[in-house]
């Protein structure tokens, strides 16, 4: 388990984001999921976007967010138009 700042993709506003919705560390983030980690940000930040979704998926994989499949992304993306 490390702290949130150490994953790819999360800096100080992700970080912050997340503390926000009650996740501190790498292990909250993977159990809740990006997916349902970005829709409860998004509940409060209106400014939430796509990159930022691909960004929490790719702290949850341990790569940057370009680094994702175009099946991932393609997943994404689908999740992020039905909000």
């Amino acid at each position: 388990m490390c702290k949130l700042s150490e994953l790819p993709n999360v800096g100080k506003v992700i970080e912050r984001r997340l503390n926000a919705i009650g996740i501190y560390t790498s292990e909250e983030l993977i159990n809740t999921g990006s997916k349902d980690a970005f829709f409860r940000i998004n509940m409060f930040d209106n400014t939430a976007c796509l990159h930022m979704l691909y960004a929490l998926q790719g702290a949850i994989e341990g790569k940057r967010y370009t680094q994702l499949s175009e099946s991932t992304k393609e997943d994404l993306k689908q999740f992020f138009i039905k909000l």
